[in-house]
């Protein structure tokens, strides 16, 4: 819930504005689950790659999950002592030694990349836990560009085409299956990984149940969570992993915008100085309709308005809203739920300037700690 407490007049805009009083909630509700069942939370950096509060995340969780080198840097030197974790579909020969450098787990995507690198890291030098990433071919995801599981998926090894003869080596297995979800769609899913790798896992020291998990939501079942980890647990007597992104900073952020101008074709437009698809392109992407504060859904109020970006893309359009005021000029609107997957996939086309990074703490209040401008364009191009 957004707590309404922040004064926004302030920040400039856009801006995305953090309250870390909510990240420290969600990471107090993280820390309930390790005390119940001593498993390891790591952050998804794909989500939340906001470094400037890895030192307090770090005080809750075990360390950061990596989807690159890049990540797998940014999580070693933020969160520093922490544990790295890196997993992705194929690694780059000139990245690989850095990566055995920075990084304690290694999860590769086929049997093809482990035989490759195994020797590699066998004469790293340094004790490195490597797993594989399975695909149970079991996933309850309704939009296909984030079901990893869909026919013909690229990610992870499916059981026929499974080779034990390579496991020598693998410390671990690792599935991700899910976006968003509750805690019955991990407990039937852990089901079919049981019945279908079980055996592979009696050879394991870890299983790493990926992401997808959003524990620190209002409705999440903890205690179906805290079964289905004990169940691996006590069934295999192995150490189990969670890597969730989004439930770190899960409504616990925000998008300051502001109307620039009001227009009219068939409809009252107002058009704000951020962009759907340049500072919140899952919008677009999924699609979904984001929050904002005093807003409601069309006609609810007297006064709707379609919202548009600054961007010349003709379907830059972030949804439709109304408002118990007329819009005008100036006024402020403030998206919720902005902390995750904005920041690490938002982009400057059209040249539109980055929002903002702020924090809000009781201590020291409303604080930017990042403002961009045209050399963070320029610098990306050439």
């Amino acid at each position: 819930m957004a707590k309404m407490d922040i004064d926004f007049s302030g920040v400039p805009t856009p801006s995305y504005v953090v309250d870390e009083r909510l990240i420290r909630k969600n990471l107090e509700i993280l820390k309930s689950v390790i005390d119940r069942t001593d498993c390891r939370i790591l952050l998804a950096q794909k989500a939340f790659s906001m470094f400037y509060l890895y030192p307090l995340i770090g005080r809750y969780l075990s360390g950061t999950a990596a989807s690159s080198l890049f990540e797998a840097r940014l999580g070693y030197e933020e969160m520093k002592g922490k544990e790295v974790h890196i997993y992705s579909p194929a690694y780059r020969e000139e990245e690989f030694d850095e990566i055995m450098e920075i990084c304690d787990h290694i999860i590769f995507n086929s049997f093809s990349q482990w035989v490759k690198y195994r020797d590699r890291v066998k004469n790293s030098g340094r004790e490195i836990q490597c797993g594989l990433r399975i695909n149970p071919e079991y996933s309850e995801i309704r939009t296909e560009i984030y079901n990893p599981c869909a026919a013909g998926s690229r990610l992870g090894v499916t059981l026929k085409n499974f080779k034990e003869e390579y496991l020598d080596g693998i410390d671990g297995l690792h599935f991700h299956t899910m976006c968003e979800q509750n805690s019955d769609v991990l407990k039937r899913t852990i089901r079919v990984v049981d019945e279908k790798f079980g055996k592979y896992i009696k050879r394991m020291k870890w299983v790493n149940f990926g992401g997808g998990h959003h524990i620190t939501r209002p409705d999440y079942d903890i205690d179906t969570l805290v079964e289905s980890i004990m169940f691996i647990k006590d069934k295999y007597n192995v150490e189990v992993y969670l890597e969730p992104g989004e439930a770190i900073a899960l409504n616990a952020g925000y998008l300051v915008a502001r109307v620039l101008d009001i227009v009219n074709n068939g409809i009252d437009i107002a058009i704000l100085d951020t962009s759907a698809a340049c500072h919140m392109p899952d919008v677009l992407e999924m699609p979904y309709r984001p929050q904002i504060i005093g807003a409601g859904k069309p006609g609810e109020y007297p006064y709707t308005y379609r919202l548009g970006g600054v961007t010349c893309l003709a379907g830059d359009v972030i949804g439709d809203y109304s408002f118990k005021q007329p819009l005008k000029e100036g006024d402020i609107l403030v998206f919720t739920d902005m902390a995750i997957y904005t920041m690490v996939k938002n982009n400057t086309f059209n040249g539109i300037n980055l929002p903002s990074i702020a924090v809000y703490n009781d201590e020291e209040g409303l604080k930017v700690i990042k403002r961009f401008g045209y050399e963070d364009f320029k610098s990306r191009l050439s």
